[in-house]
């Protein structure tokens, strides 16, 4: 069981997150690269969600999930990088007990969302492609806010459980974290209570959340892709491939990371790479999502022609009223 006892008599007050590595005379460089990336990250999933949101074209199930995915992609990033930012600025790499637990709380929070949300929108390229005559019956718009719902609330949920038990840990020393985020295993180790329990329930929730979204996802495209081949015409197979692609290149670097980073085993320089191979899935796909979306799908190109239409109406005329008052 776990220690509660010493939990309220923890002598750490702080941990101290060693970043990417010692080396300060890269943090300029790492501040400005990481900077754009946050910049670009917000920009273009916020940009989706008003297209999303604007596009009457774009009100389909497959872009509410879009839109969705873009909006937890905007507080994935904020869960780290604004404090990596920071650290990187001022050279202060502590972070309190309390905030260390919020942010694995939000970092683990988003993570099990967009399991799910990878899967939701696997399905729904599913029906589409391999069961199109029953696809506007099934994913209804109900279907869609219970499958958005679901992903939400159990994905708040489940790390809920996490972060309570790891709260009634007593963390006595060391205090340093060799990592840039706050993320399960590191607190883990820092902790000086039996961590039975919190295996138990981590290995339960990671079968549930992670790997049963997993395979839902991995299965769905085994059809897709089977769909796809059995297609007579080239037009039409490039054309069913193409509203897929993007979403599978965003499931391939997301997981393909997360099984790189979870699942292989911990020694010295495993450690070391799985730092390199945690900013593909912590701060590269929250980029990704937005620029693989607008660069490769014609609709939403068309959407932002839309948009870029009705701004420069809407301002030209505005100019033409501020000139004829003056």
């Amino acid at each position: 069981m776990l220690n509660r006892e010493k939990g309220n008599e923890t002598g750490i007050t702080q941990f101290i997150l060693l970043g990417l590595g010692n080396h300060t005379e890269l943090w300029p460089f790492l501040f400005l690269l990481f900077l754009v990336i946050y910049l670009v990250t917000i920009t273009g999933n916020l940009l989706i969600i008003v297209l999303v949101a604007d596009d009457q074209h774009l009100h389909t199930p497959m872009y509410f999930f879009l839109g969705n995915l873009s909006c937890l992609e905007t507080f994935y990033s904020s869960t780290i990088l604004p404090k990596m930012l920071s650290n990187l600025l001022t050279g202060d790499r502590t972070i309190t007990v309390s905030g260390c637990l919020s942010q694995y709380y939000f970092f683990g929070c988003c993570v099990a969302i967009e399991t799910f949300l990878l899967a939701a929108m696997s399905y729904d390229r599913y029906l589409a492609i391999c069961r199109p005559l029953f696809y506007a019956s099934v994913m209804n718009r109900k279907l869609c806010f219970q499958l958005i719902a679901g992903a939400w609330l159990n994905g708040l949920m489940a790390n809920s459980i996490v972060v309570f038990l790891i709260a009634q840990f007593s963390f006595c020393g060391p205090n340093v974290i060799d990592h840039y985020f706050c993320d399960l295993s590191p607190l883990e180790k820092l902790s000086c209570s039996d961590p039975s329990l919190l295996k138990i329930i981590v290995f339960l929730l990671t079968f549930i959340y992670t790997l049963a979204p997993f395979f839902l996802t991995i299965s769905s495209y085994v059809c897709i892709i089977t769909s796809i081949i059995r297609i007579q015409s080239t037009i039409g197979r490039q054309k069913a491939f193409s509203t897929c692609s993007s979403h599978l290149m965003v499931v391939c670097l997301f997981y393909g990371t997360i099984i790189i980073v979870y699942m292989l085993p911990d020694t010295p320089t495993l450690r070391q790479l799985n730092k390199i191979f945690s900013v593909f899935y912590t701060i590269l796909t929250p980029l990704a999502n937005p620029l693989i979306y607008t660069l490769r799908n014609k609709e939403v190109h068309q959407a932002l022609r839309r948009v870029h239409g009705k701004l420069t109406h809407f301002f030209g005329r505005g100019c033409l009223k501020t000139f004829l008052i003056l």
